[in-house]
């Protein structure tokens, strides 16, 4: 009887807890980029119309230069930053936003995971990573720059925040 209560208590315990994910801790080198045509190498206009098309985007430089340019990642999804949730250390600074996220911001009540572009020879698509100082991100996308198993790239909403995060090198977990 006892035996079978505690192969129930492990096996409830396990439930609870989740598996156990296989985790790596690695110093990488991190750059940032947003979606503008200065980070993503595409232009305003096609010189075919004189510039006069200026509402689409054309990738301006390598094979693909002169195409339509879409700004979804080589994964076909849209880049985003990691968003905290309700139930974050930002909720622990701004107590007071709580109400008014439930109210008029209930997606943002979830926590979302960012975009990470990285070499994926080494981390394919899926590959969930935490950064400290940017949060938890899957890659989705690919660069021509990022090669290696040690260099990764951080989708970031604005050209602003993705020249205050620079290139860093800090200890990153990743889970596959």
């Amino acid at each position: 009887m006892r035996r079978a209560l505690f192969i129930g208590f492990l096996g409830l315990l396990a439930l609870i807890t989740g598996c156990a994910a296989n985790r790596e801790v690695r110093v990488m080198d991190t750059t940032a980029y947003c979606g503008c045509g200065e980070c993503c190498s595409w232009e305003r206009g096609s010189w075919s119309y004189m510039k006069l098309d200026v509402w689409n985007k054309y990738i301006s430089k390598g094979k693909y230069a002169g195409k339509s340019y879409s700004g979804l990642t080589a994964s076909g999804t849209r880049p985003r930053m990691p968003q905290p949730g309700l139930f974050s250390l930002d909720s622990v600074v701004h107590p007071w936003m709580i109400p008014i996220r439930t109210v008029f911001f209930p997606w943002l009540l979830l926590p979302g995971s960012g975009t990470i572009a990285a070499d994926t020879k080494y981390h394919p698509f899926g590959t969930r990573m935490y950064i400290p100082g940017y949060g938890w991100g899957v890659v989705e996308d690919r660069g021509s720059a990022i090669k290696g198993p040690t260099r990764i790239d951080l989708y970031h909403n604005t050209h602003n925040q993705a020249l205050i995060w620079g290139r860093k090198k800090v200890r990153v977990e990743i889970e596959r």
